[in-house]
């Protein structure tokens, strides 16, 4: 393909084609999952993200000579990454493109030239917009349908990054188990001797009348038990009052679990349904004017029977005494009464070997690889 042209979405017209991209990139894939418009738009929009309240974000459409748009990317300034790390490190995400390297190539260029204006140095992605979004490059896994807010894109993206110069700086995993690959008996006794060894603490559901203090004490946990895994980013009150806010909607309390220590929260574990099953019977991503009620049906009806399990958190003081065990034990016997057929537990960075070791002690496999990638962009 002749050099695209590039521009910003500066229009609403502009960003309703950034919008509706991947529906023609992926019209013949049946393992995508449309995601829904209105959670895209959300997702973009200064005024209801609330990423923006220290983040900043360019998005880029290319076209052809005729006007066809044949790809698209975001280049996003992460502030609370910059404030902890300090490393120069700008980010790309939303990143869709045909089969083309010249697209790419002139996608990543404007990309990497807005962040330099920033006075960044290097460019690091997909996430979008962070890694407490959906993040990472889909890199073995593709027969298989994504989990909700899990990344799913083309083979080829991987080989248009390295030709472009991307290097792999973090792999990430996906764990999946089920009644027949887990091993029940190994789990439920070690989860017995934590029980054994921990007098003190218990074990309770969420407390959904309580659900906005519940979700300050959880997002507390989570920047504690997760502040010193690779590139976290802490979540500011807002962006985790919003993302408990989203989870309200479609959580099951008896699958969303706290431990105790003399009545102060801990640990926990969340488990979600596993929305793309229902999210692939809505029509191109859209819940007008009947998706909505569709949706309502079917996760009404239980007839979503996997979860992913995205968050689970100890606080470090609390860390080496196996009350991440107690958490999947406890989980996958509330799962199995619900009628759960399966979980996802995802991601899982390849350098924590603590988490990887116990997941494949009890059974659960891998099944997807995903990847982080980086480039300097200095001028």
């Amino acid at each position: 393909m002749q050099t695209p042209v590039i521009t910003r979405v500066k229009s609403r017209l502009d960003r309703k084609a950034f919008i509706d991209l991947p529906y023609r990139i992926y019209a013949d894939n049946p393992k995508w999952v449309p995601p829904l418009r209105v959670d895209t738009a959300h997702i973009l929009s200064p005024k209801k993200n609330a990423f923006f309240d220290h983040g900043d974000m360019a998005l880029f459409l290319a076209r052809s000579t005729s006007g066809e748009v044949v790809g698209r990317i975001g280049a996003i300034v992460n502030g609370m990454h910059l404030k902890k790390y300090e490393d120069g490190a700008g980010f790309f995400g939303f990143f869709e493109t045909v089969d083309d390297r010249v697209v790419s190539a002139a996608l990543f260029d404007i990309a990497a030239a807005w962040l330099r204006e920033k006075g960044l140095v290097s460019m690091r992605g997909p996430a979008s917009p962070s890694l407490n979004d959906t993040s990472g490059l889909l890199i073995e896994g593709f027969e298989r349908q994504p989990a909700i807010l899990m990344a799913y894109n083309a083979p080829y993206y991987e080989r248009l990054l390295l030709e472009y110069g991307f290097e792999r700086v973090m792999t990430m995993w996906s764990y999946y188990s089920n009644s027949r690959i887990i091993d029940d008996s190994r789990l439920f006794r070690g989860a017995d001797i934590v029980r054994r060894r921990n007098p003190g603490l218990t074990l309770r559901e969420v407390d959904m009348d309580r659900f906005d203090e519940e979700a300050n004490d959880l997002r507390e946990i989570y920047n504690d038990a997760w502040s010193d895994n690779w590139g976290f980013v802490s979540m500011t009150d807002r962006e985790f009052s919003q993302m408990a806010k989203e989870l309200k909607q479609i959580i099951n309390p008896k699958l969303l679990t706290i431990i105790e220590d003399d009545g102060v929260p801990i640990a926990f574990c969340v488990t979600i349904p596993d929305m793309n099953y229902a999210l692939k019977t809505i029509p191109n991503g859209r819940l007008l004017p009947f998706g909505i009620f569709k949706l309502m049906f079917l996760q009404k009806m239980g007839v979503i029977r996997e979860i992913r399990m995205p968050l689970m958190g100890v606080r470090k003081k609390y860390h080496g005494r196996g009350l991440d065990a107690w958490l999947v034990a406890d989980m996958t016997e509330r799962a199995r009464e619900s009628g759960v057929l399966g979980c996802e537990m995802s991601w899982v960075l390849d350098d924590n070997l603590r988490l990887i070791n116990f997941l494949e002690s009890i059974g659960a496999v891998k099944e997807n690889e995903y990847g982080l990638f980086e480039k300097k962009i200095e001028a």
